[in-house]
């Protein structure tokens, strides 16, 4: 993978260290801290984690679709409607962005698996547990599923080292059935590294299945609990119990659907700035408490001194209406009295939503 300096045009743009800070460059010089008490730098890092989080999405989508080697920087901002600028503000390079998501994803599947696995219980019981919740937690987001187990192996030597030092700890996780087992078997330390590579090769050929038309084809992960389970006890505990584990039957889903990803700001038809998600918060903030705020108000409480700015941002906001005027006339002195439409509504619930994801 080719790596250079965002303007050197030479394969996949790489870091660029010049002007990181706010994201879209835009904070306002002498702007004070804000009614709230937050600053507005502390504002550029909320409106920086928004904008992570719908590249990380956008990562995963675009892996799911076009294969974790084949996705370029191009391919992230245009899903995610973020600059190249922003980017390079916040990742260094394509491979730097892939890690930040597979971090995110391994951290989401951990937070199933290991209180599964944590429950009291025999090393076998426990693994059943975790099995199960990792079986079905892939099922549940099947992008996710293929960026770890299927992609990680393409994107760069950074990646494949991130999912060795995973698997050194799942292997260790696995040794465990050397205590449990070493009244009926012996089986050499290296057994643990035969079953998890042996499980993932299970995995990765039923993730990378085709139909005819060459379309992904997703089947139960699942059903392959109880050939599996077999297949990482029998080492440890003999034939007897590994029988047991397969005739099991196949546990019922706790999760009835399929995760679809998507970025809830795709489809604004704006560049998503600091300015938007600050006026828009004040918005919702001003109206929560019963009032609809002027013009003048907006700007103070968003952090923007210069009230022109202020009240073209709120134009255009109505324009693509995202609010909406409750006031009088401004033609005759009538201050504007602003709420948010349904649609600026969803908009800043998206923007609440994915800054607790970041």
């Amino acid at each position: 993978m080719a790596v250079g300096h965002p303007r050197s045009g030479a394969g996949e743009p790489g870091a660029n260290s010049a002007g990181r800070g706010h994201p879209d460059g835009h904070i306002p010089l002498g702007a004070s801290k804000h009614p709230d008490g937050e600053t507005p730098s502390g504002s550029s890092r909320r409106v920086a984690e928004v904008q992570r989080a719908r590249m990380l999405t956008a990562m995963v989508q675009e892996v799911a679709e076009r294969g974790g080697a084949n996705v370029s920087v191009g391919h992230v901002v245009g899903r995610s409607g973020v600059s190249r600028r922003t980017f390079y503000e916040i990742f260094e390079d394509r491979e730097d962005c892939f890690l930040a998501a597979f971090d995110d994803a391994l951290k989401q599947v951990a937070t199933v698996v290991v209180p599964a696995y944590e429950q009291a219980g025999s090393w076998r019981a426990k693994m059943r547990d975790g099995l199960i919740a990792l079986l079905e937690y892939l099922d549940y987001d099947p992008a996710t599923a293929r960026l770890l187990i299927v992609e990680s192996l393409a994107v760069g030597h950074r990646a494949l080292e991130r999912r060795q030092n995973v698997l050194v700890l799942i292997n260790s996780v696995i040794d465990q059935g050397r205590i449990e087992g070493k009244t009926v078997n012996d089986p050499p330390a290296l057994t643990a590294e035969g079953i998890v590579g042996g499980v993932l090769s299970v995995l990765h050929a039923r993730l990378t299945e085709t139909n005819p038309e060459g379309r992904a084809v997703y089947p139960c992960m699942g059903d392959l609990t109880s050939p599996l389970m077999g297949m990482i006890v029998l080492p440890y505990l003999g034939p007897a119990a590994a029988r047991k584990e397969i005739e099991r039957p196949t546990p019922k889903p706790r999760i009835k659907r399929t995760l679809v990803r998507n970025d809830p700001l795709q489809d604004l038809p704006m560049r998503f700035t600091y300015r938007t998600m600050r006026v828009l918060t004040a918005i919702a903030e001003l109206t929560g408490q019963g009032t609809y705020p002027s013009n003048r108000t907006v700007g103070e409480h968003a952090g923007i001194p210069d009230q022109g700015q202020a009240s073209k941002l709120l134009a255009r906001l109505h324009r693509l209406n995202l609010i909406e005027n409750q006031g009088g006339d401004p033609a005759r002195g009538e201050p504007n009295a602003w709420t948010l439409t349904t649609t600026g509504k969803q908009v800043h619930n998206s923007i609440t939503k994915l800054e607790t994801q970041a």
